[in-house]
């Protein structure tokens, strides 16, 4: 039961980096759901608060207010990843933070799901080190689902996100096609019908010579890794100046389009 109207809470993944659309702004699998749902429920209603590096305390601040104040029927909850990569977290501590926000989301009424992270064991050994947290993170979400009676949407077993070829250029963010695997995935969850299995492996990849994949390394490494570091060392934070894509609760316009996901 999927309801009119659907409210996704979280930061980049939900927001929907690196799935841009040909304006530039991002699409995500909460829009490709959200238009997928509307197709068959004329005026669908849809907001999407995430923005991008916004950490558990910063959703939960700024985004869950919104949501209580709308009373969607259906509510994406997806928060902590930002906490996970942090140089320190204190994954037990995240998670009894998870499950007060939690208690709050599912007290709406709205039918609420979470997210599993992903599995992180074929990417690069600097994201690798980050394997147990999220691993640890994972059980105890899942335990805060049981006890509030929320759906969860296992990224981890979905292996077609194993294959780097799914992540954007800083590795963080999936493409266009991770993106609409996952929402998918979230029909499937949902009960809803989908025409496609996201099951489905990528096609077979010629293997990358050794000193191709070291250089696309050093570029990561330059590109991405030490400007994050740096913002860091220096208090950036990534969502800074953002604001949320769809912050109110309005019809899709889907100008009579059936949408594929």
């Amino acid at each position: 039961m999927a309801g009119n109207s659907f409210v996704a809470l979280g930061d980049s993944f939900t927001e929907g980096l690196d799935d841009w659309r040909p304006d530039g702004t991002p699409r995500g699998w909460a829009d490709r759901v959200a238009e997928r749902l509307g197709a068959t429920r004329p005026g669908y209603r849809y907001a999407n608060l995430a923005v991008r590096g916004k950490l558990l305390d910063q959703i939960v601040a700024d985004q869950l207010p919104v949501a209580e104040r709308l009373q969607p029927d259906l509510i994406a909850f997806c928060a902590g990843g930002n906490d996970i990569i942090r140089f320190t977290c204190d994954t037990d501590d995240l998670a009894r933070r998870f499950d007060a926000a939690l208690e709050r989301v599912t007290a709406t009424g709205a039918q609420v799901f979470v997210f599993t992270g992903f599995d992180l064991g074929r990417m690069h050994p600097l994201i690798r080190r980050l394997r147990g947290r999220v691993a640890c993170y994972n059980e105890l979400m899942r335990a805060s689902a049981e006890r509030h009676g929320s759906t969860v949407v296992d990224l981890w077993g979905m292996a077609p996100l194993a294959d780097p070829r799914t992540w954007g250029k800083d590795r963080l963010h999936l493409t266009a096609e991770g993106h609409r695997r996952v929402a998918l995935r979230v029909l499937e969850t949902l009960g809803e019908p989908v025409a496609e299995d996201w099951r489905v492996p990528l096609p077979a990849a010629d293997p990358a010579p050794w000193r191709h994949r070291q250089v696309e390394d050093l570029v990561w490494m330059r590109n991405f890794v030490m400007p994050y570091v740096r913002g860091r060392l220096r208090g950036r934070r990534t969502g800074d100046g953002f604001t949320p894509k769809r912050p109110d609760l309005l019809p899709l316009d889907l100008d009579g389009r059936q949408p594929a996901v």
